[in-house]
């Protein structure tokens, strides 16, 4: 290739030519010019250059855009991940310094807040606080984000963005967004095939392949997964498919469609107590189950290119989301339809000026509808139905406008602001129970606000950047949080607003590289949630959701990775840290005065010592421990600290067409609660609150390229 159309090439993005790939090219060149003085005899004619370098990952494009963000963001490469069991958001967002992620019943209904976001909520096949999104279109919606999508599968990399940082996702959450991108017949050509197996009966299998075909190209992938359960009787199984096709018309403009189809049935355990925590872990007297005959996600992303380099994004989505809820054991099953269309235009402009100054822009529209959402339950022992609770017409509509300016060579500055539409309908049609409370059987408002933001990058030094910002979130109940049907009445429950300071410091310099985060949030009307009703045989659990007082989060996030050695083959020693320092805690409540809110650690290390031999072998020893924290509002009981330790030992081999890892967890048999539920004021007494945590298990996997 000559030089000139190669230079032509990097200068106008070609992802196959990277700047890299330049910056040999002219050292080849200088050398040859070099060689050429030196021996006049020869032909003065250029000898053939060849040009080596690893083109950038999708993940590496991913953190580069992020890191134009001035705030806490974060990428993560699901290969890394997959190098051991990945089975949940668990394992994909463990050693993320602010996240904590945890699994219940060893299924996907994890427990998911960032900066303490949702931190509270009946969690148990629901996250709050946190928008999710797969290739940035919404997969959360006015009724909340269901579990079963969280399943990591066909992901090739994951993006964090904590609080305000999601800007550009138009998040309307305390916690911020987090965004799924899935593997395409380009990132992912060829067949695929891996199967994992280990305690409690855990099985999974994947197969896929993808390709690219003249201008087109296309990924399908299909798996199934089953575990018998560590609990007495929490069996869980799903299978799905994943599919997107891809198609470039022009250099200007190129589309992509998404399906992503999932059936789960499962059954999870109760809460236990800390004693039986501690004696009976597998203790199950009142299972739950939940079926999803279906959840169902359909999307396109279309982006045109115009004659300045400005792109228009448009996505279009369809979530159809069905939900038998106690479809085992409970006394009265409740069906859940939740059918959500959503549309997301995102315009972006680089290279501009304003006022003499480099400029680039973005303009966001957003609007996520329910356009059929509603919940019946019915009594098991007769069939007939107990009560009908209609969501239809809620939304969520976001318009944002943000730019950033470099005001030197070494200061950006950027700015933002949304407006935002929030509408919430929940009515109950029908009941048998008679209302004898002050609240009403149906709720209808919609609000209109504005949440700004500034922030400033610097360039401390050409390793390391200063970062800080001041924004505003506003954070709407899900649906169901107003009433389902458990309650013959509905609560107006209203959206919650927070104001936050972030600052910060990420870089490296020789062996280390990492972060530092500082933050406060004062948060208003915060969505809290308490259980009222332990579940027993006859009676499902109630939960109960309201608007606090005024309430602070705040924290510290802390980042560190070393490369502790390595050898002239390309053996090395890597060491990864991630520490996170909770404080979230009433502002002067007129009842719990300046105590803690319950259900976070107050404290979390992790730590992960991996040995890697450039042949392919690996062995990694990792650490996870959380501080003690109260349950109950009161602060009167608490969740014991826990430190578990793991080891995986693995082998890629050179030829990346097979691999094969052990994974063991727990090593000293820790028992321990994953998670827990809340109570209003437990009153110093042991109440059955806490999840229970896996003991020691293994996974083994292997996995084929062909």
């Amino acid at each position: 290739m000559e030089f000139q159309q190669l230079v032509k090439r990097v200068r106008r993005g070609d992802p196959r030519f990277s700047a890299s790939s330049l910056g040999l090219l002219l050292i080849a060149v200088h050398g040859a010019a070099l060689a050429a003085e030196q021996d006049t005899s020869q032909d003065a004619r250029l000898a053939t250059v060849t040009v080596t370098g690893a083109q950038a990952t999708e993940a590496q494009k991913a953190e580069k855009q992020l890191a134009k963000v001035p705030g806490k963001t974060a990428v993560i490469d699901n290969r890394e991940v997959e190098k051991g069991r990945a089975s949940n958001a668990e394992d994909v967002l463990a050693l993320q310094p602010g996240v904590f992620a945890q699994a219940t019943s060893g299924s996907g209904a994890n427990k998911i807040s960032i900066r303490g976001s949702g931190l509270n909520s009946f969690y148990q096949g629901y996250v709050l606080g946190v928008k999710f999104l797969f290739d940035g279109l919404p997969l959360t919606g006015p009724g909340g984000t269901q579990e079963d999508m969280l399943d990591m599968a066909a992901v090739n990399h994951t993006e964090v963005l904590y609080g305000a940082n999601a800007f550009n996702y138009a998040a309307l959450s305390l916690g911020g967004a987090i965004n799924f991108v899935s593997k395409t017949g380009r990132t992912d050509p060829g067949n695929y095939a891996r199967f994992e197996g280990g305690s409690f009966g855990y099985r999974k299998q994947v197969l896929s392949t993808g390709g690219v075909v003249g201008n087109a190209d296309y990924f399908v992938s299909v798996q199934h997964n089953e575990r018998d359960g560590y609990q007495h009787d929490t069996p869980n199984k799903g299978q799905g498919i994943v599919a997107n096709f891809g198609y470039v018309f022009s250099p200007k403009l190129e589309t992509r469609f998404f399906l992503r189809y999932r059936e789960e049935t499962l059954t999870q355990g109760n809460t236990l107590t800390k004693y039986q925590l501690k004696h009976d872990p597998r203790s199950n007297n009142v299972p739950f189950g939940r079926k999803k005959d279906g959840s169902t996600l359909l999307g396109s992303k279309t982006t045109y290119t115009f004659d300045d380099n400005a792109k228009l994004e448009v996505g279009l989505g369809y979530n159809d989301y069905p939900l038998y809820n106690g479809w085992r054991y409970s006394a009265t099953p409740q069906d859940w339809r939740s059918k959500d269309i959503n549309l997301t235009l995102r315009y972006l402009r680089t290279g501009d000026t304003f006022l003499g100054l480099p400029s680039d822009s973005t303009v966001t529209f957003s609007n996520t509808r329910a356009y059929l959402a509603d919940v019946k339950s019915h009594a098991r022992s007769t069939g007939l139905k107990q009560q009908e609770t209609d969501y239809t017409g809620s939304r969520d509509t976001v318009f944002s406008l943000g730019n950033e300016l470099q005001l030197t060579d070494d200061l950006w500055l950027s700015s933002g602001l949304s407006f935002i539409d929030i509408k919430r309908k929940a009515e109950i049609q029908y009941t048998t129970g008679t209302n004898t409370t002050d609240f009403p059987s149906g709720v209808k408002y919609e609000e209109h606000d504005i949440a700004p933001r500034i922030g400033l990058r610097y360039k401390l030094t050409p390793e390391f950047e200063l970062f800080g910002n001041v924004s505003r979130s506003v954070d709407p109940p899900v649906t169901w949080q107003l009433g389902s049907t458990g309650t013959p009445y509905i609560r107006d429950v209203r959206p919650q607003k927070a104001n936050t300071v972030e600052f910060g410091i990420r870089g490296g310099h020789g062996i280390f590289d990492g972060s530092l985060t500082v933050y406060r949030s004062w948060v208003q009307k915060e969505l809290l949630s308490v259980v009222v009703r332990q579940a027993t045989a006859t009676q499902d659990q109630l939960v109960a959701t309201s608007n606090g007082s005024p309430t602070i989060h705040q924290g510290i996030e802390a980042g560190l990775n070393a490369l502790l050695w390595e050898s002239p083959n390309g053996d090395s020693v890597n060491l990864r840290q991630a520490y996170t320092y909770n404080d979230f805690h009433y502002r002067h409540d007129a009842t719990f005065g300046d105590n803690e809110l319950p259900s976070l650690p107050r404290e979390v290390y992790q730590a992960e010592l991996e040995y890697r031999q450039a042949r392919g072998f690996y062995a990694q020893l990792n650490a996870r421990a959380a501080s003690s924290y109260y349950v109950d509002f009161a602060n009167t009981w608490s969740a014991p600290s826990y430190t578990l330790w793991g080891l995986k030992l693995g082998y890629q081999a050179p030829s990346q067409k097979w691999e094969v890892f052990i994974d063991a967890r727990n090593l000293t048999n820790e028992r321990y609660a994953t998670a827990a539920n809340t109570a209003y004021d437990a009153k110093g007494q042991d109440s059955a609150n806490f999840y229970p945590g896996d003991p020691f298990n293994i996974t083994t996997g292997v996995a084929f390229r062909f």
